[in-house]
C-alpha cells in the first residue's frame, strides 16, 4: 500500500504529461507565428503589406509587437515558466483585438480569435484538472499522515 502511494507521488500524472505536451505544442505554434511575423518584417514574402516599410503604422506597431512576444512566449511555454503563459496571453489577446475589434484597419479573421479561445479554454481545463489533482493528493498524503 505505501509503495503505492509513493508511486503516485513520484509518476506524473496522464494529466499533467498531456499539459506539457499541450504547453510544448503551443510553444511551438508560437514560435511558428513569430517567425511569420518575422518574415513579414523583413519582406521575404510578396504581397501587400509584407515589407515594414510599406506598412502603415498600426500594422508596424502590432507586427513588431507580435514578432517579439511570440518567440518570448514560445520560449517560456517550453520551459514551463510561469510567465510563458502570460506572455502568451498577452500576445494572443493583442493578436485576436486586431483581427476582431480592430478589424477596420488590420483585416478581419475570425478564425485567429477562435483559435486563441479555443486554446485558452483547453489550458483553462488543464489548469482544473491538475488544480484538482494537487488537491486529491493533498488530501490522501495529509490524511496518510494522521494514521
Amino acid at each position: 500500500m505505501m509503495e503505492d502511494d509513493l508511486r503516485q507521488r513520484v509518476e506524473p500524472s496522464l494529466a499533467q504529461t498531456g499539459f506539457v505536451w499541450f504547453m510544448r505544442l503551443l510553444s511551438i505554434y508560437c514560435l511558428t507565428l513569430g517567425v511569420a511575423y518575422w518574415i513579414r518584417l523583413i519582406g521575404l514574402h510578396q504581397g501587400l503589406l509584407w515589407r515594414f516599410d510599406l506598412m502603415p503604422w498600426q500594422w508596424q506597431t502590432a507586427a513588431v509587437s507580435l514578432a517579439v512576444l511570440f518567440p518570448v512566449a514560445a520560449t517560456g511555454l517550453w520551459m514551463r515558466a510561469p510567465w510563458g503563459p502570460v506572455i502568451w496571453f498577452a500576445a494572443a489577446l493583442i493578436e485576436t483585438l486586431m483581427y476582431t475589434v480592430f478589424e477596420r484597419i488590420f483585416a478581419a479573421n475570425p478564425m485567429v480569435a477562435v483559435t486563441n479561445l479555443l486554446i485558452l479554454l483547453l489550458y483553462i481545463a488543464f489548469r482544473i484538472v491538475l488544480f484538482w489533482q494537487g488537491r486529491t493528493a493533498a488530501q490522501k498524503l495529509s490524511s496518510f499522515g494522521q494514521r
